[in-house]
């Protein structure tokens, strides 16, 4: 459901107004029964919420929103907008719910709404995002973060740290690793020979060496032991062309050094906005975590704090979110 102090319940409320959904997938919601409630009002929906306490008693119906109730929203000391401990422990609590469900396959994949870092922070988590979550319980070694906006794809060596700790960290060994994730991730999407392109971290990947040493000790041997597997990469390429290249389909997937890095070209691409109207025209792009023995999908945003509980929220990232969610269930992976 995401902090139901955000966007989350609303756009999964909007989202599974749509009747096509229902077509390659049984959604439950993980949350509060008395959010989705609300959301669906806000939504303009006329869909009612069953809340159940069991994947089984799920009806999987157009038009009843099933919830696995968690019961851990106050809905009079909700505010929308506002950071809270209560509000992020009930996004906490969701996620943590639905990894359990996961590893216990009764579910076939997870999905997940915005959370505040913050938020979960004060209620006593100490994660810096989902991926952070999700990897601690599952206990889970070698992962990474996939962004996703039509046919352009990436994937992180590392997310959230500061950019002076991610130089650091952009060891050979992660590189490699992050490489192979990538390479099984366009696989299982029936990509017979998948091109991947490796992003210097430096200014023209070093230019040989004149701003930096990274490319030449970790980067390059690297990309020499994945060629080595059998794996068709190229790098590194200097990220101010990296991306073009890819979005005019020269990869099928990129390997990005640092966060924004890889999130900045897939927000501009995928993130629309209108100013005459004043409102975002598009809001698309996902995040997958590779390499957790589940399926996580999620939205590309965040909680959107100055728009929850107006009803304008845009739903485009979850439905995006939840098709990637089901396709990767039928290529059978994370199990």
């Amino acid at each position: 459901m995401g902090d139901p102090a955000g966007i989350g319940p609303e756009i999964a409320a909007k989202t599974l107004a749509l009747r096509n959904v229902y077509d390659y997938c049984r959604p439950l919601v993980v949350g509060d029964a008395a959010c989705m409630e609300q959301a669906c009002r806000i939504a303009g929906t006329d869909l009612r919420v069953r809340p159940v306490s069991a994947v089984k008693d799920a009806g999987f119906e157009y038009g009843t929103i099933d919830v696995f109730d968690l019961g851990n929203v106050d809905m009079g000391e909700l505010r929308h907008g506002r950071v809270s401990a209560m509000a992020g422990n009930a996004a906490f609590e969701a996620v943590r719910k639905v990894i359990e469900l996961a590893l216990a396959n009764e579910i076939d994949a997870t999905v997940t709404g915005p959370l505040n870092k913050e938020a979960i922070n004060l209620a006593g988590h100490h994660y810096t995002g989902h991926t952070e979550i999700y990897a601690h319980y599952t206990n889970t070694k070698d992962y990474t973060m996939m962004l996703a906006e039509g046919a352009l794809r990436v994937v992180h060596v590392t997310t959230h740290v500061s950019l002076r700790e991610a130089c650091d960290l952009c060891k050979r060994e992660r590189v490699l690793t992050v490489i192979k994730l990538a390479f099984e991730a366009m696989k299982s999407f029936g990509v017979g020979n998948p091109r991947i392109g490796v992003a210097g971290l430096n200014p023209h990947a070093s230019d040989g060496g004149l701003f930096g040493w990274e490319e030449e000790r970790e980067i390059i041997p690297a990309i020499a032991e994945a060629k080595k597997l059998g794996i068709d990469v190229e790098g590194p390429v200097p990220a101010d062309t990296l991306f073009s290249k890819a979005r005019g389909g020269w990869f099928d997937i990129v390997v990005a050094m640092y966060h924004d890095q890889g999130h900045i070209p897939l927000k501009v691409v995928g993130f629309t906005w209108n100013e005459k109207e004043k409102k975002w025209n598009s809001v698309s792009g996902i995040n997958v975590t590779l390499g957790l023995p589940i399926i996580r999908a999620s939205v590309d945003h965040g909680t959107a704090f100055g728009k929850a509980g107006k009803g304008t929220a845009n739903p485009e990232s979850l439905i995006i979110a939840m098709e990637y969610a089901a396709k990767f269930a039928g290529a059978g992976m994370g199990k």
